[in-house]
């Protein structure tokens, strides 16, 4: 789980997956990993308190290095800790955790399961950006991604490692991207389940302060490019 900025929320969606994953998992060793991405709120100082408190909570304070970025780092600490599932969502309180349910009730069938957002509740720059990539995915890749950036996703460890692995260097602005790319055409079934996205009620939508266009060409440069590599990621994936 990234954060950054969310002080108004933080505490309410910690402690809603930490108690999920107990209630959820009371026999199993799980831990919800939270990534502060160089808040400049109080996000760091009430994470730190909630730390304490929760025995299945672990943070991890970095620099500033974008959404993306942290996902990536989350990954991989996930990965690090030996974990037999990961399972990504965000800090905003835009999810609801009974949905994961319907993620894990699928995991038998595939080790890259994404959700979608039915009804998507975000300001008409992110809409027009899912938009845009879906179609870039489509026309450079040959493929269907319904909400290829969703952070609302499961992966089994193993799988996801294959994927960390090949990742590009430098890192992309938006790796989820890559990793659902890379997932689907190694052959995973992706399922695109409907998940719950609620109004954002707090904190701030950092994209915004990028330009639209420099965002779409951005993306679009890198997943061009990443085609020309593709092929010989996916047979990596799959030996």
């Amino acid at each position: 789980m990234p954060a950054y900025n969310e002080q108004d929320c933080i505490e309410k969606v910690v402690y809603n997956w930490t108690t999920f994953l107990k209630t959820k998992f009371p026999n199993d060793n799980t831990t919800l990993i939270v990534i502060n991405d160089g808040s400049k709120d109080n996000t760091k100082v009430l994470l730190d308190e909630l730390d304490k408190k929760i025995d299945n909570l672990t943070v991890v304070h970095q620099k500033n290095g974008g959404h993306g970025n942290a996902v990536v780092n989350g990954y991989r600490k996930a990965l690090e800790v030996g974990s037999e599932y990961v399972f990504q969502t965000d800090s905003d309180d835009q999810f609801v955790s009974d949905d994961f349910d319907k993620l894990w009730a699928k995991r038998s069938q595939s080790q890259f399961i994404l959700g979608y957002r039915q009804v998507r509740h975000d300001a008409g720059v992110r809409l027009f950006i899912t938009k845009f990539l879906r179609g870039t995915i489509s026309s450079v890749y040959g493929t269907f991604i319904m909400d290829s950036n969703i952070p609302f996703r499961l992966i089994k460890g193993t799988f996801l490692q294959k994927l960390m692995d090949q990742l590009p260097n430098p890192e992309p602005f938006a790796p989820n991207i890559f990793l659902a790319v890379m997932a689907k055409k190694s052959g995973q079934e992706l399922f695109d389940i409907p998940i719950t996205h609620k109004d954002r009620e707090t904190g701030t939508v950092s994209i915004v302060k990028w330009n639209l266009w420099k965002v779409c060409i951005r993306s679009f440069k890198e997943l061009l490019r990443f085609r020309l590599e593709l092929n010989d990621k996916v047979k990596a994936i799959r030996a």
